[in-house]
């Protein structure tokens, strides 16, 4: 993991570079993101294998919706952005099968308070090696590098009982940007998609949407996003999926 934060650390200068000395826009955009949830999480701890823990059967986690935020700058073909999603679910059921997590056994019928919380933050780049877009409505292709980090802890809870394990992990993710101008860049249209594999370890995001520009700052955006992953880093393994509709508003100057 070191050698990605230093990879990073040399990485982001040298993106920042292109970018300023060109003439370029800068803003900022706001999410409202209505995802489900469908997975399950397993912590070991030294030689107990964990239970996979199913989060709605077995935890109750119920559906919830999430603001995100997002800065950005470009300028010619180069494009960098962050964003930031505080995720947090809760759930309190009684078992009805006996779990292991993080060493301890939760016996079936206790009644179990669960949390999975963390902080996803998103660091995008792009390159459009193809873009026409002065002619027609426009059209653009561009390779983007991701980096997706993730800081956060799950957590179960019942008498006598309280576990919590830690989890950190930055996943580098690489993908493509389409972006299409319907209506003279009055409508437009855009699909990112970025992924990862690696020891046994998947990852991938998709984005699609069509924004609307009633004002040259102002965009107004609907689209649908999709976040699977599949990953084990250290005692902890996550594998869900996190889809569903979002709206955006989009201030640039």
């Amino acid at each position: 993991m070191r050698k990605i934060y230093v990879v990073l650390s040399l990485l982001l200068p040298a993106l920042l570079l292109p970018v300023s000395s060109l003439a370029f826009e800068i803003g900022a955009r706001g999410y409202y993101w209505f995802p489900s949830l469908d997975g399950t999480v397993k912590v070991d701890e030294a030689n107990i294998v964990g239970t996979t823990i199913d989060f709605e059967k077995d935890l109750g986690i119920e559906d919830e919706d999430y603001p995100s935020v997002e800065v950005f700058v470009g300028g010619g073909n180069h494009h960098l952005s962050l964003t930031y999603t505080d995720i947090e679910y809760s759930g309190r059921k009684t078992l009805t099968r006996d779990v292991y997590f993080k060493g301890e056994k939760y016996e079936v019928d206790a009644l179990v308070t669960s949390s999975i919380e963390y902080k996803m933050i998103d660091l995008h780049y792009q390159y459009d090696f193809l873009d026409l877009e002065n002619i027609l409505g426009g059209f653009s292709l561009g390779g983007v590098f991701q980096v997706k980090y993730l800081d956060g802890e799950v957590g179960l809870k019942t008498t006598g009982i309280d576990e919590k394990e830690d989890f950190t992990i930055p996943i580098p993710m690489l993908g493509l940007n389409l972006h299409i101008g319907i209506l003279a860049d009055i409508l437009e249209a855009r699909v990112r998609g970025t992924a990862m594999g690696y020891s046994g370890n998947t990852i991938y995001e998709l984005m699609a949407d069509i924004s609307w520009t009633p004002l040259p700052f102002l965009d107004i955006h609907g689209g649908y996003k999709t976040f699977i992953i599949d990953i084990d880093e250290d005692e902890v393994v996550l594998d869900y999926d996190m889809s569903g509709p979002y709206v955006a508003l989009t201030l640039s100057f």
